[in-house]
């Protein structure tokens, strides 16, 4: 099916294109899950330090959303200090060759 087709049969929120983008959509999760691509697993504290402008509330808050829509475990460990570790299930790595494409894209479109 197009997606053509699937904007026809009713609100496009409700067709696989809108499911995708409720899972990986919005400013951060992306670059969260980019992250995690290159090196898994990852702490919340180098997380934070390696994305810069996000906030510790909203990368809670992503992380969150990212781990009840399957796209990444959370580890955490029984110790003081507390230690959590994040990386990617394979729903999300099955993501990965589209995100590469994406990469492809934005190197040929930049500077243009």
């Amino acid at each position: 099916m197009s997606m053509a087709d699937y904007k026809r049969e009713g609100n496009i929120q409700e067709t696989p294109f809108g499911y995708t983008l409720s899972v990986i959509g919005g400013k951060w999760k992306m670059l969260i899950l980019y992250l995690l691509a290159e090196k898994q697993p990852v702490r919340f504290n180098d997380m934070k330090r390696q994305i810069g402008a996000i906030t510790f509330k909203t990368l809670s808050s992503q992380l969150k959303e990212l781990e009840a829509d399957g796209m990444v475990n959370r580890k955490e460990y029984p110790q003081v200090p507390p230690k959590v570790e994040y990386s990617l299930t394979e729903k999300a790595e099955s993501l990965l060759p589209i995100m590469e494409q994406l990469c492809d894209w934005g190197v040929k479109n930049k500077n243009n």
